[in-house]
Order: structure tokens, then sequence, then C-alpha cells
């Protein structure tokens, strides 16, 4: 019988601060409002450690129509970089597929950052932007559409690596994943995972690629 093989199971990849370092991205907001980066930055942790929510840095900026710079910002961040991406993003795609893993990238992005992504060389097996999918973490709808464009394998053989408790881990757990908590960027070193939802915790992509079997353990 010829053919791919039967992928044994799937690892899906949040985008921001998994793939992706933002830092460009909020600087950009931060020289588009005319704030000094530091003062920026340090409000969006303060917003993310106090509430849990880092649109509250905008109401401490005392820019409540924020949304209606998006645009701008858009226009002076352009399309991810080379730069952007973490260092062991590329290497980590193809450790998890030599490790027999299915890869795939599923996160609440912009449609376009799935284009910018294929021409960075982050070419999963399966990939899709919430705002192409039409729903977004952490509704319970967004995981279904993981399981459903992976071919609806039991949810307990996939697992869905983000550095969020409250859009990644928590709601992956929900749905049956197994839930891997990447600790790096704001949300992730500004978290306490108190309820244990997490079934692994890492430091880097590296480390996950390493020992991917580690999930299911």
């Amino acid at each position: 019988m010829s053919g791919r093989p039967r992928l044994r199971r799937w690892v899906c990849l949040d985008v921001g601060e998994v793939l992706v370092d933002e830092t460009r991205l909020w600087s950009t907001w931060a020289a588009t409002l005319d704030v000094p980066r530091l003062t920026f930055l340090a409000l969006l942790g303060g917003a993310i450690e106090r509430w849990g929510d880092h649109t509250r840095a905008f109401d401490l900026l005392g820019v409540p129509g924020w949304r209606d710079t998006e645009p701008e910002v858009k226009r002076a961040f352009g399309a991810l970089r080379a730069d952007d991406l973490y260092v062991d993003a590329r290497s980590a795609l193809v450790g998890l597929r030599e490790a027999g893993m299915g890869v795939a990238v599923v996160a609440n992005q912009p449609a376009d950052r799935h284009a910018e992504l294929l021409a960075l060389g982050i070419q999963p097996d399966v990939m899709a932007m919430s705002g192409a999918l039409g729903v977004a973490k952490p509704d319970p709808g967004f995981f279904a559409r993981i399981l459903s464009l992976l071919g609806n394998p039991p949810p307990g053989e996939v697992a869905y690596v983000g550095d969020r408790i409250d859009n990644d881990v928590v709601p992956s757990r929900a749905a049956g994943m197994r839930a891997v908590w990447l600790r790096r960027g704001p949300w992730s070193l500004l978290a306490e995972d108190t309820g244990g939802a997490a079934h692994l915790v890492v430091t880097s992509l590296a480390e996950l690629a390493a020992d991917p079997d580690a999930a299911w353990r």
C-alpha cells in the first residue's frame, strides 16, 4: 500500500510568542500612539498582570479609541519579517516532523498572517488564522475547528501549544487536547497556572521538539 503514512499525533502551534516575537508589533503601537516605548511596554505588562487584559493599557494611556488606529499600525508594521520569528521556529517544525508528529499552526491572527508565515518558511501540514476562520480563542468553536482541519482525530491525540493560560491552556484542555504551556513572552511570564491546567510546561519550542512525546506523559 503506497501513500503517506498515517500521522500518529498532532502538535498545533499558536503564533504570537510561540513562533513570532511580538516586540516589533508592540513597539509599532508605541510609535504610532507617540508614547515612549518603555512606558507603553511597562503599561502593557502591568495591564496583563493586574487584569489579564492587555487592552487596559490603552485605557491607562487615555486612548479609548485605539482600535481606530489599527489600520495605521498595520501599515507601519507591514508584513512579518524573518527577524520577527523566534530562532527556534523553523527548526522546531523540522524536529517535530522528524519525531513523527503532524504539525499545524492555528492561531488568533489576521488572515494575511497565513501567507506571511509561508513566505518565511513556516510550512506546516495545516495552517489557518482566526481572521479567516471567523472564530477565535478562547471560544470552544475555535478548537472544534482545529480538529476539523486536522481530519477529526481524537482530541487527546492533539497537543495545543500556546503562551497564554486563559486563551490557550485552559480552553485547549477543556476541548480534550493536551495543553502545552510555552513560557515565553509577557502573558506567560506574568501568569500562573494555579489550576494546573497544563499537561506540559516548556520554555522553548526547541525543548518541545526534542521530546514532543512529553506532552502525552
